[in-house]
């Protein structure tokens, strides 16, 4: 097995242009990532919106929630006012795999950003629809998220009512987890906090020379960095075939979602009454598709959000509010605190 210190990785150069075949996909990709969500329907009356939403709960509807979910607890969304996305933008999964200097700077900023990360905890809005998905008053969670909150938090609720482990309450993250790693050429996975110390001991030399603001972290985990940390990391390899190919289990944009993670969803869909979606632009067209199946199939929509949310015209009910107190609110008014 070869190791990152006696098998330098070269990233001064580059295999991805414009010439490359997945170009035009990692193009395609950077549109998406660019999008822009307008509003779509005039603004709702908040008592109208508040209540009808709390009428939605009485339908076992699914939830879906995105960024704006995390906000409370540290971690910045892609499109708010203080967005990452005002400063820099995520990487495609095409220039991930296709273009070594891109896939290095990714691990560097993500081995800083990543300590970060750790620190977020579930706030009051992840545990009140914890309790909920486990006592079955929603049809489960779908998130946008790759933070682990709620599935840390499910953890507890569903412990608390002695579920056991086949019994647990459904969630699904829809684009993956942040907790492991894969090797993308021979397909071995890594715990992410075993991969992280790897990658400590490979850094331990520069790694407490590397101060940053909370404010330069990004929803995916990576970093705003100096090049001159970028130049100094040493990443590591494969444990099993020496790879340096090694990505987190999210899927990037330019990505495709797990055809059996899709099932899932449709699954718990098509057992809601209806869809809620909650802290989410759904500017991504894997979570917008889960608003157009739910309006397709004739359930009715709720959308807690600050901002606008794509698809947000076909919402029965539109609260501009924040998700945490939403959330807490609506706790209130079903009686379930």
């Amino acid at each position: 097995m070869t190791s990152s210190s006696d098998r330098p990785i070269s990233f001064d150069r580059s295999a991805f242009s414009e010439e490359h075949p997945a170009y035009a996909t990692h193009q395609a990709a950077i549109r998406s990532v660019q999008r822009v969500v307008g509003n779509s329907a005039p603004p709702q009356n908040v008592q109208v919106a508040s209540t009808g939403l709390a009428q939605l709960l009485t339908l076992k509807p699914l939830i879906l929630t995105g960024a704006g979910m995390s906000t409370d607890s540290g971690i910045p969304d892609y499109r708010g006012p203080e967005g990452s996305l005002r400063h820099s933008r995520p990487m495609t999964y095409q220039e991930f795999l296709h273009d070594d200097a891109a896939r290095h700077r990714y691990w560097a900023r993500s081995f800083v950003g990543w300590r970060h990360m750790q620190e977020a905890r579930p706030h009051r809005g992840h545990e009140i629809l914890a309790r909920w998905n486990a006592n079955d008053r929603i049809a489960g969670i779908i998130t946008q998220n790759v933070d682990g909150l709620h599935q840390r938090t499910q953890q507890k609720a569903d412990a608390q009512v002695n579920r056991t482990s086949k019994q647990q309450s459904p969630v699904i993250a829809l684009h993956g987890s942040m907790d492991e790693i894969e090797c993308l050429v021979c397909g071995v996975k890594e715990d992410r906090e075993a991969f992280g110390h790897r990658l400590h001991e490979a850094n331990a030399v520069v790694a407490e020379q590397w101060q940053m603001e909370h404010a330069d972290i990004n929803p995916d985990g990576d970093a705003r960095i100096p090049q001159r940390w970028v130049d100094d990391f040493m990443m590591v390899r494969c444990l099993n075939c020496g790879s340096d190919k090694l990505k987190p289990t999210v899927v990037y944009f330019g990505e495709i979602v797990p055809k059996q993670r899709k099932i899932a969803i449709n699954e718990l869909l098509s057992e809601a009454g209806a869809l809620i979606v909650v802290g989410s632009s759904l500017a991504v067209m894997s979570g917008y598709r889960i608003l157009l199946d739910a309006n397709r199939a004739r359930k009715p929509i709720g959308i807690i959000n600050r901002g606008p949310t794509r698809g947000e015209e076909r919402a029965t009910f539109r609260w501009r509010t924040g998700v945490k107190q939403a959330l807490e609110w609506l706790d209130e008014t079903i009686g379930e605190g």
